[in-house]
Order: structure tokens, then C-alpha cells, then sequence
């Protein structure tokens, strides 16, 4: 069963759906399956193994881009851990960029909806008039 897949188990085992898959292979970030005689891919025990590594690092955070990266390093002559671990320490600190930018953004919403009893003619809505400022 597992010595060759169609796509539709494939991507179920995978826990991900069949565009998906389809969406990965156009981004080479699988390889060109092979085709049965009647012409359906067929996928191998190490692609699924490719794909559910795909699909943690995603859910690590790690754009696809990052991913591709990630995968030339395990195939890579002479890659080490190091380098692994600097972009796994890069990701944390785009993580940790993020979560900043979000808290300046909920600060900043925080503050117009104090401002704001909800209530009176929309045109003079402190979070509108606020918002159409230059610098919120």
C-alpha cells in the first residue's frame, strides 16, 4: 500500500487536501511523481515523508520559501546544524517582530476605542476621525 500512493491517499495520509499537493508540486517542493499506466501520479513513502515535513515546518511558522531552503540544507553536502539553527533563530525573531507589531496594533485600538463611547452621529466618530489622521 504504501510502496506507491494516487494522489487522493497521498494527501489524505498527509492530513492535507489534493490542491494542496498539486500547489506544492508546481513549487517544486515535491518532486515530479511518477505516473501509473493509466497516467495517475503516484507518489512514494518518501514523498509523503517530504510532504508531513512540509507540512511542521509550516506549522512552525516557516514560509514556503523558507521551507525550500530548508529542504536544499538536508540534501546539501556539508550543511550543518548551525545553519539550520540560524534560520530556525531567524524565524523567532520575524515571530518575535510580529507579535511586537501586533501588540503596538491592539495598543493603538485600545486606545481609539477608549476614546469612543459608541454612541452619537457617526460623522463624528473619534475612531473614524482618528483613523483619517496622519498619525494614529
Amino acid at each position: 500500500m504504501l510502496n506507491s500512493l494516487k494522489i487522493g491517499e497521498f494527501a489524505r495520509l498527509a492530513g492535507v487536501n489534493v490542491q494542496t499537493v498539486r500547489y506544492y508540486e508546481r513549487q517544486r517542493l515535491l518532486p515530479k511523481p511518477l505516473r501509473s499506466p493509466a497516467g495517475y501520479r503516484v507518489f512514494s513513502p518518501d514523498s509523503l515523508d517530504r510532504l508531513q515535513f512540509i507540512r511542521r515546518a509550516k506549522r512552525a511558522g516557516f514560509s514556503l520559501i523558507e521551507i525550500r531552503k530548508l529542504l536544499s540544507l538536508r540534501t546539501t553536502p556539508g550543511a550543518t546544524r548551525a545553519e539550520v539553527r540560524t534560520r530556525a533563530e531567524a524565524k523567532v525573531a520575524d515571530i518575535d517582530a510580529k507579535i511586537n507589531n501586533l501588540k503596538a496594533m491592539r495598543s493603538t485600538l485600545q486606545k481609539l476605542i477608549a476614546g469612543c463611547q459608541g454612541s452619537g452621529p457617526l460623522k463624528e466618530c473619534p475612531i473614524l476621525e482618528s483613523l483619517n489622521e496622519e498619525d494614529v
